[in-house]
């Protein structure tokens, strides 16, 4: 049995988070789960130290009442590094889901998601992977944020504490370094980078382009190879900032004709 952490400030909504992964479903595989609740940051830290050597996942909500956005989920990475966090929000701006990952979320959803998509990221979490949803990625980011960020920071007194930096999780390249990388990739291998960047998982990848799932996982490989990183996470990370310069990937790709996996081949 898996033991989860849900922090979120509204009761109703931790209770029916609770019954929703309570509930048995005859052919669901999903193993069951033990949820905790705290309704704040400080009560989220305590329950943390107190089961520190049972919990699995916390889900987090950004508007706590004793933290705002991603400041705690900053925090918690500095006090308990080892607790995989995935956010749940009603939040669903696209620089926020990036800036969730890259201050080490291992997913991101949406309070509006139906309760088998919210099995389905707690399986795929629970098995090491990261998740966020395919829309989230798909919305356009809105450029208007880093001016409105710029002018915000520069009112802010130079006697105020100054935040520590995010890890930096993915190696920071100008367009012209990503260009370069990108031109290694294979057809295919861009194919498959795009789909990353769209939220799609090995299993979605293989079925929208007709190939077996163990091929996608070489691209993949390959793939992290080319572009100098250590995960898929920082893949999409670095991608979802240059992508759309280099290849002109600002819409998502078409769905091409499914074909019918070839199991024994590998591309």
């Amino acid at each position: 049995m898996y033991r989860l952490l849900i922090a979120d400030d509204h009761p109703l909504f931790r209770d029916a988070i609770s019954r929703t992964l309570s509930l048995n479903v005859a052919d669901d595989p999903t193993p069951p789960y033990e949820l905790l609740q705290a309704a704040s940051l400080a009560e989220t830290l305590s329950l943390i130290d107190v089961h520190v050597d049972s919990l699995d996942l916390l889900l987090l909500d950004l508007d706590l009442p004793d933290s705002h956005g991603l400041e705690g989920l900053t925090r918690l990475r500095q006090e308990a590094d080892w607790l995989p966090v995935a956010i749940l929000s009603a939040h669903e701006a696209r620089e926020t889901v990036l800036e969730a990952l890259a201050l080490g979320a291992v997913g991101y959803l949406s309070k509006s998601s139906s309760a088998e998509v919210l099995r389905e990221a707690l399986a795929r979490m629970l098995a090491g992977e990261v998740y966020v949803p395919a829309r989230l990625m798909r919305a356009a980011p809105r450029p208007a944020l880093a001016s409105q960020a710029a002018s915000s920071s520069a009112s802010v007194s130079a006697s105020a504490p100054v935040p520590p930096p995010a890890p930096q999780l993915a190696p920071s390249l100008s367009e012209a370094e990503f260009a370069q990388r990108w031109q290694t990739l294979t057809t295919k291998q861009r194919g498959v980078l795009e789909r990353m960047v769209l939220g799609e998982s090995n299993k979605m990848i293989a079925w929208q382009l007709g190939v077996a799932e163990t091929t996608v996982k070489s691209h993949v490989s390959a793939i992290l190879h080319k572009l100098g990183v250590a995960s898929r996470v920082q893949a999409i990370l670095l991608a979802s900032h240059a992508l759309p310069a280099v290849s002109g990937a600002s819409a998502p790709p078409a769905a091409p004709q499914r074909a019918t996996p070839r199991r024994d081949a590998h591309e």
